[in-house]
């Protein structure tokens, strides 16, 4: 009953023959859907591994819990405004091209982001500080949900059926390789700022490297071309209607059968965007705040686990390719639903960085390898006139619920020693509501139109 009821999509979905496409081009597609996606999460995990200094320099408290709380909400403040903006660029990557959404998208991202490196702090221009960092949070929103839409697309509609799962998992690899290149960044940057520099000069260098990604974007699609699948859908738009105003994605996913897709999505990408925010979102304040680990030493764990992060969201999408995406949904969120909050537990418990490793590790692997299968699952649902805007949309919606987790999480907690226990039961919840997602939705591999 719950699988007939969650699928809006055709009975009969159309064969799926992939349009021609040449090797040049599809690899262009390829590396341009990773690279786009690993540059706009190098831009986030920067925030990120600079939660712990930018709390006390923008919301200052006697808590530590409660500073950092305020550093994850302005981190969900632009998670919220974020489906605002996949509703914008998708709209216009679906109407108008891929590449140019994507182009101007990333480049936003990286210059807000280096925007946040000439904010003065709370103790140098008071309480218009923290509401400086708002706002550039609301615009590097904006631009990031704009990346989702066309990234997340424009890859898997370059390469061959089969190969759409492995294609899907490589992308959400790309999220782990922009966390790797941050962590790269923080080693160094930690390294040049050591100690008390750092919360000086060293968090506006890690600010202002977010525009290596405005201009790495510029030069990966400068030689990019249009989707395949989006130049025989304008084809077919141009011959069909030539005289017919065109319908906006939007109001066709909210105004008909596409809504109740939309809504069972959300199962999935809360549970996926909830599982990424607890686990690798949350991993650079426990080892700084609960484990007490050095800069120096933190870096170096997110290094290795930010390369267990690809791995696993490559391995994850693979499999889908052969087990299907339903069943790779309940193969990985059944087991993290109970390992999660172990790792968690031990990994508070852990006094040096050899023994932290393993359970980082383990955290990094199931957090990642939760979302892989996503952006496949939400490319299957949509037809190509819809898919930007729809995979977008659902999710952006659900990262955004998803990532006030960890604002919950720090809230919850009384102490710092409190959040190994809370993140296991938050975790616990949001792989619930995953796999119930995974329960009630129908097979999508092979439902490409």
């Amino acid at each position: 009953m719950a699988s007939s009821s969650s699928q809006a999509n055709p009975a009969t979905p159309a064969p799926d023959e992939a349009p021609q496409i040449s090797p040049r081009q599809r690899r262009n597609a390829i590396a341009a859907s990773v690279l786009g996606w690993s540059l706009d999460l190098f831009d986030l995990f920067i925030l990120l591994y600079v939660a712990p200094v930018v709390s006390v320099l923008f919301f200052p408290s006697s808590q530590p819990t409660l500073s950092l709380a305020a550093v994850y909400a302005s981190s969900a403040v632009a998670l919220i405004i974020r489906p605002l903006g996949s509703a914008v660029f998708g709209h216009y990557a679906d109407l108008y091209g891929r590449k140019g959404a994507m182009t101007v998208a990333l480049v936003g991202t990286g210059v807000s982001t280096a925007a946040f490196g000439l904010l003065p702090t709370i103790h140098q221009a008071g309480i218009i500080a923290p509401v400086l960092f708002l706002i550039l949070r609301l615009v590097q929103g904006m631009f990031i949900g704009g990346v989702v839409a066309a990234t997340h697309t424009i890859g898997t509609e370059s390469v061959a059926p089969r190969w759409r799962g492995t294609m899907s998992g490589f992308v959400g690899g790309g999220a782990a390789l922009g966390a790797l290149l941050a962590a790269l960044v923080f080693w160094i940057v930690s390294s040049i700022f050591p100690g008390d520099a750092f919360a000086v000069w060293g968090w506006r260098c890690m600010f202002f490297s977010g525009l290596l990604s405005a201009v790495l974007g510029l030069f990966i699609f400068g030689n990019l071309e249009e989707s395949p699948y989006f130049k025989q859908a304008q084809a077919a738009r141009a011959q069909k209607r030539a005289n017919a105003p065109r319908v906006s994605p939007v109001k066709t996913l909210f105004g008909g059968e596409y809504r109740k897709v939309l809504m069972f999505n959300l199962l999935i990408t809360f549970g996926g965007g909830a599982a990424y925010y607890l686990t690798s979102g949350y991993m650079p304040s426990f080892l700084r705040l609960v484990n007490g680990l050095p800069n120096s030493e933190a870096s170096r764990i997110l290094i290795w686990a930010s390369v267990c992060a690809f791995f696993a969201s490559l391995f994850v999408g693979f499999i889908s390719d052969f087990i299907g995406r339903k069943l790779a949904f309940l193969a990985l969120g059944v087991p993290a639903l109970i390992l999660l909050p172990i790792l968690f537990n031990g990994m508070g418990q852990a006094t040096d960085a050899a023994t932290i490793l393993p359970y980082a590790l383990g955290i990094a692997f199931l957090g990642n390898a939760a979302y892989a299968p996503i952006l496949i699952f939400l490319n299957e649902r949509f037809p190509t006139a819809l898919r930007a805007t729809g995979t977008g949309l659902s999710w952006n919606i659900g990262f955004a619920i998803g990532g006030l987790t960890p604002t919950f999480v720090s809230l919850a907690a009384n102490t710092m020693a409190d959040v190994p226990r809370i993140l296991g039961y938050f975790s616990i919840g949001a792989f619930a509501v995953y796999i119930l997602g995974a329960l009630v939705i129908r097979e999508t591999r092979g439902n490409f139109r």
